[in-house]
């Protein structure tokens, strides 16, 4: 499947608070986008698949879509590589031709807590993802000596990033290591920088072909290879081992794509929470394990300073939280050359990673 499938159109809404309307509506007004983006009709879509949106039933009757194939996936953010794979699969097989793919999250209007109560976590005293990957940074520095210091060129550089982003949440408000070190404490070690944002919003891709893409309106990007490696050993408990197997295993991507390391310009991480960021840099390998906080210190994920620009929209931490489909758009436009101020210099391909029990990670190139 190496380059058979390829973005043909992206779109993405405004970030925020709108108690006005819902995921549905998120939802149409992002795919709307991503098919005048593409120069499609609601028509020439017959593949849907839907997250975060509660009926793709519903969805398709508000889009005027009739899709022989559909699909409603899970809510957490690791179903957003899930999608994708589903949908070049669903192309590859002749299921569909044209898939839209559309996420749509009214959490913020409403409220939505990210656990507490009776959730999965609640039976080992974890209420929440953040309490989670706070205990496993806890861990990573009593192995390894890192601090949470460590931490902040992550979320400097992402904020960064956003500074340089008109349409990120947090343009215009820009940090220094001392905010980060100083922030308000959330879940010990982990403060408030280094959390993602909750927001309404909505993400929309269309998928097709790469041959039937380069006849559409924006230049194709390609999939080019992706792995994925569950694990589900954890249970509801944090991983002691920071996911460090599922992640290696993972590195099977750059066979599959036919490109190496050193043929990636950039790099997109789910950053839920700035630890993540460390555990998919030594899973993937760029760093030996134990070592992401020498690695991050000196900008190496700082754009136009370091080898490694990451998350150049400003990520779950400072642009917006969307659950990995906003920085999967962000590597498409990236790799289209739309980026304008963030834009990464001579960019030809891109690296997804996803850090959690079903362990994900995807290359796309530019088409040539």
């Amino acid at each position: 499947m190496r380059d058979k499938v390829a973005f043909a159109g992206i779109g993405t809404t405004r970030y925020g608070n709108f108690p006005a309307t819902d995921s549905y509506g998120l939802g149409c007004e992002a795919l709307n986008e991503a098919l005048d983006d593409a120069g499609l009709r609601p028509s020439d879509i017959d593949g849907l698949i839907v997250n975060r949106i509660p009926s793709y039933e519903r969805f398709a009757e508000m889009m005027g879509i009739n899709p022989q194939y559909c699909l409603l996936t899970e809510m957490p953010g690791r179903f957003s590589g899930v999608s994708l794979a589903l949908a070049a699969q669903a192309i590859a097989s002749g299921a569909a031709k044209t898939v839209a793919l559309v996420y749509g999250n009214n959490g913020r209007s409403v409220r939505m807590r990210y656990g507490g109560g009776d959730s999965q976590w609640s039976p080992w005293g974890m209420t929440s993802p953040g309490a989670i990957h706070a205990m496993m940074w806890q861990r990573h520095m009593h192995e390894f000596g890192t601090t949470h210091a460590d931490l902040g060129p992550v979320a400097l550089a992402f904020r960064n990033h956003a500074c340089l982003n008109p349409d990120a949440v947090m343009h215009g408000r820009p940090i220094t290591l001392e905010d980060h070190a100083t922030a308000r404490p959330i879940c010990e070690p982990l403060k408030l920088l280094d959390y993602c944002l909750i927001n309404d919003g909505a993400v929309a891709w269309i998928m097709t072909s790469a041959e039937r893409a380069r006849d559409l309106r924006r230049p194709p990007v390609l999939l080019s290879g992706y792995a994925r490696q569950d694990a589900f050993h954890y249970g509801s408990a944090p991983a002691h081992d920071f996911w460090h197997p599922t992640l290696s295993a993972c590195r099977s991507v750059y066979d599959r794509a036919g490109l190496g390391q050193e043929d990636i310009q950039g790099l997109g991480i789910y950053d839920n929470f700035s630890p993540t960021v460390m555990f998919s840099l030594e899973g993937l390998g760029f760093c030996k394990q134990g070592e992401s906080g020498a690695f991050v210190r000196d900008g190496a994920l700082q754009l136009g300073q370091g080898r490694w620009p990451t998350n150049t929209s400003g990520g779950h931490l400072s642009d917006s939280y969307m659950q990995g489909w906003g920085i999967i758009a962000e590597c498409v436009r990236q790799l289209r050359h739309e980026c304008g101020a963030r834009q990464i210099e001579n960019v030809n391909a891109m690296q997804y990673i996803c850090a959690t029990h079903i362990a994900q990670s995807l290359i796309l190139r530019r088409d040539a």
